[in-house]
């Protein structure tokens, strides 16, 4: 990948909807190699589809939950279980295997505090191997990205601050 690549991955992250010709305009290329380079990530992988941002609370799913689970043994076939049962519950929209105390890192979505212990009650309890389960509830959003940081790039200053 090349800077210009960069530049197209990063646009299409901020706005999926482009047109070539916008993208191609703003990264200063011409609309036949701009679609050549797009149809290059696209076969190679690197973009693998494009989709709508959804305003979560607008959706009706106004909660945020951050469930961290331990798993009482840590054989394959355990791990196995749990992420096959995970990959079924809708709410549930990632799972982080993680180091540290917890095994897992789950962010679900729900309608509401009843909707969520129902969950919990019949899903994921359900789910064998569970040693713990531990919710933390967001309670609003300083921040939410999907366009990816250049690998490498310095992160820019605070504002505000001396940079260093």
């Amino acid at each position: 990948m090349d800077a210009v690549d960069f530049q197209i991955i990063h646009e299409l992250q901020a706005d999926g909807r482009l047109s070539n010709q916008d993208l191609a305009d703003r990264i200063r290329l011409s609309p036949s190699p701009c679609l050549r380079r797009v149809r290059r990530l696209e076969d190679s992988g690197l973009i693998g589809g494009y989709t709508a941002t959804v305003d979560q609370v607008a959706f009706g799913l106004p909660i945020t939950v951050f469930m961290r689970i331990r798993l009482e043994r840590h054989t394959a076939e355990a791990v196995n279980v749990f992420e096959q049962h995970v990959g079924l519950i809708d709410h549930i929209q990632d799972c982080y295997l993680m180091a540290g105390s917890s095994d897992y890192l789950l962010r679900v979505v729900i309608e509401s505090l009843e909707a969520y212990e129902a969950l919990v009650r019949t899903r994921i309890h359900a789910i064998p191997g569970i040693a713990s389960i531990e919710s933390s509830f967001a309670f609003g959003s300083v921040k939410q990205s999907r366009v990816y940081p250049r690998p490498g790039a310095p992160s820019r200053p605070r504002a505000g601050g001396t940079g260093g």
